[in-house]
């Protein structure tokens, strides 16, 4: 069942990201590097606040969403009602999106997809390398230790 879970979980992932590009890449230019960014907005294909504003409406709803459906996980269909059963299993949910996150999405998806390349900057560099990959994965394996106790908190609270 944890594994239905699972994929479940990733695909809302994938899906709040799709949602977030419709109508194009230039929609969701907040993934790219900076310097990316950088030379989309100076060639015209969005604004900054645009962009930004963009960022945070989609930063602020993914984060509700994939919170309330981790919750809903954990909480009512798993029914865990103590703290340890709840972290673990956030811990679990975190980890495995992370990792879907940095090999599914940015190197499967963005990597092998002409959907992300942007007009007139075809050549420019905006997928991440194994490196870049593994040390922001390492990175968020750490901050998602946090994350599942406050997950585990929410869930012991709620249910």
């Amino acid at each position: 069942m944890i594994i239905l879970q699972l994929l479940i979980y990733c695909l809302l992932f994938t899906a709040m990201v799709k949602i977030a590009v419709i109508g194009g890449a230039v929609n969701g230019l907040y993934f790219y590097p900076k310097t990316v960014q950088d030379q989309a907005i100076e060639l015209g294909l969005i604004d900054r606040n645009t962009m930004n504003r963009k960022r945070k409406r989609f930063m602020i709803s993914f984060y509700i969403v994939m919170l309330a459906a981790l919750v809903l996980i954990i909480g009512m269909w798993n029914r865990a009602s103590i703290f340890g059963e709840a972290y673990w299993q956030a811990l679990l949910f975190l980890e495995v999106m992370n990792v879907y996150d940095g090999v599914v999405i940015d190197k499967l998806w963005v990597g092998h997809s002409r959907f992300w390349v942007l007009p007139r900057l075809e050549d420019a560099p905006f997928v991440q390398t194994w490196r870049q990959v593994l040390k922001r994965r390492s990175i968020l394996a750490l901050i998602w230790v946090v994350g599942a106790a406050i997950v585990g908190g929410i869930v012991v609270l709620i249910f």
